[in-house]
């Protein structure tokens, strides 16, 4: 892992701001903030709505579209509620009570947003939990460098609160992790005071714009440089590091090339991949991911890849770069939930454990937390991977109006079939001697088709007057009566 050189870039315009993250120059993270932002991290004063015995939940009001859910599992105050055994809904929260709540999860589709009274404020090196006594240090960091931290945090925290070290801290001095300390405190001052005067719903602390969040977050030693587009982002960027990091200042710069920052990089024929159903292998093979309402779907092809040696070897070396390429793939689509991935099937044991190897590398690098399977006889490897927005894909994309994000059309067959049956139904029902039918522009053609006499026959089976038009305004399979009369054939316009 530390001989991958990984760069972050921030690119913002009046329309969006874009955050990549690319490691050996291959695009791996990419984030869009629009003028709607993710509400995630926001703290809102809430009103209890509705509290459901049977879930073991309640509705919060955050002055969202939609109330959030907070389940029985994520409610804890100072008091010690959440030590309570075999809690109940009910004992806890009431309708129309006024609680704090922090968003875990943006509304998704027809959900509302996730949330939890179990506050979290991070900073640079510290995350600050008010309602938690607890000091937990990153696993990521080595046991000697958590023994250190350890011993300058501890005596820092106050009876009754709960600190977490982040990585970001490795290195850090006792003043640093200090200073993060009480400006944490100053900032769960002003929450607190916020919700005291606050009437709700009402957001009382609005976590940071995109561009210092990832900053804040992601930004460390191990990064080679964060390159920005923008003079004043550039500003806020090196202002906020030079508080909480100052040996990273030197590691950012501003981009002043004439051609645009991620045309620079080459970023843009990496980006269109996020929105394939089916991304290329380097070798010819392919992976096909498919998200349903339960989970995400990713299987391996061999494609257009023959091999040079045997099958076993051209389905290893399919395998291995699909491994690579589907965590890549989720961590661009920021895809969460259950992940299951269909590997080309292996005979041989130790290939299995090849690609279980390059699996488990590729997911170290994920900052999101996975859970995988080992790969079984089938060649299926399962997963969970937390995610808190809807994704790249849910960003870039909007359901197909046509398909209503199916993936699937009605057949040209199936259309003309049901506008054929449609219009026999018009003609033997109705009353009318003559009537002219509007149709989609597309199944008027294969209505009319040459060597479709369908009209005709109709005409003569009825004995009635009928000429069909296209008409844009009508859906696939819809007949619209336009007409209706007692005049012959040429009374109306013939196709």
């Amino acid at each position: 892992m530390s001989d991958i050189v990984r760069e972050m870039l921030i690119s913002h315009d009046v329309h969006e701001t874009r955050v990549a993250i690319l490691e050996d120059r291959s695009l791996v993270e990419l984030y869009i903030e629009r003028p709607k932002r993710s509400v995630v991290g926001n703290v809102y004063l809430g009103k209890v709505r509705d509290v459901l015995p049977g879930m073991q939940a309640a509705f919060v009001d955050i002055g969202l579209d939609k109330n959030s859910f907070l389940y029985v599992d994520e409610v804890v105050a100072p008091e010690g509620i959440s030590d309570v055994p075999r809690r109940d809904i009910q004992s806890l929260l009431k309708p129309g009570q006024q609680i704090m709540v922090q968003v875990l999860k943006d509304p998704m589709g027809t959900k509302g947003a996730r949330v939890t009274t179990e506050i979290t404020l991070p900073g640079r090196f510290l995350v600050l939990m008010p309602f938690s006594a607890f000091i937990g240090i990153s696993r990521k960091l080595s046991d000697e460098e958590r023994d250190r931290l350890h011993g300058i945090v501890a005596p820092l925290v106050d009876e009754g609160l709960g600190v977490i070290v982040r990585t970001a801290a490795a290195g850090a001095s006792e003043r640093d992790l200090e200073n993060d300390l009480e400006f944490l405190l100053r900032l769960w001052r002003r929450v607190q005071h916020q919700a005291h005067e606050g009437l709700a719903p009402e957001v009382v602390y609005t976590e940071m714009d995109l561009a210092l969040r990832m900053v804040r977050d992601a930004f460390g030693e191990e990064y080679k440089r964060l390159v920005v587009d923008d003079k004043r982002l550039h500003e806020k960027v090196v202002s906020f590091l030079k508080k909480t990091s100052p040996d990273l200042v030197r590691r950012v710069h501003l981009h002043k090339d004439r051609a645009p920052l991620f045309e620079a990089f080459s970023l843009q024929p990496q980006i269109d991949t996020a929105t394939l159903r089916n991304v290329p292998l380097p070798s010819g093979g392919h992976i096909t991911i498919d998200k349903t309402e339960a989970l995400t779907a990713v299987d391996v092809n061999t494609g257009s890849y023959v091999g040079r040696k045997n099958l076993e070897d051209t389905i290893l070396r399919t395998n291995l770069e699909a491994a690579d390429e589907a965590v890549r793939q989720l961590r661009l689509r920021d895809i969460g939930g259950i992940i299951v991935i269909d590997f080309i099937d292996m005979e041989n044991p130790y290939h299995r454990g090849e690609v279980s190897k390059r699996l488990a590398a590729a997911l170290e690098r994920d900052r999101t937390k996975t859970r995988a399977t080992e790969i079984s006889r089938l060649g299926l490897v399962e997963m969970t991977r937390k995610n808190v927005t809807d994704g790249l894909y849910g960003v870039l994309t909007e359901p197909c109006p046509t398909c209503h994000g199916e993936g699937r059309i009605l057949s040209d067959t199936t259309r003309r079939i049901a506008a054929e049956r449609r219009i026999r139904e018009i003609l033997v029902t109705g009353r009318s001697a003559a009537y002219l039918l509007g149709l989609n522009p597309e199944t008027y053609a294969l209505v009319t088709a040459p060597g479709n006499n369908t009209i005709a026959i109709l005409r003569a089976e009825t004995g009635k007057a009928v000429a069909i038009v296209a008409d844009r305004d009508c859906g696939p399979t819809e007949v619209k009566v336009i007409i209706e009369g007692r005049g012959g054939v040429d009374d109306f316009p013939q196709p």
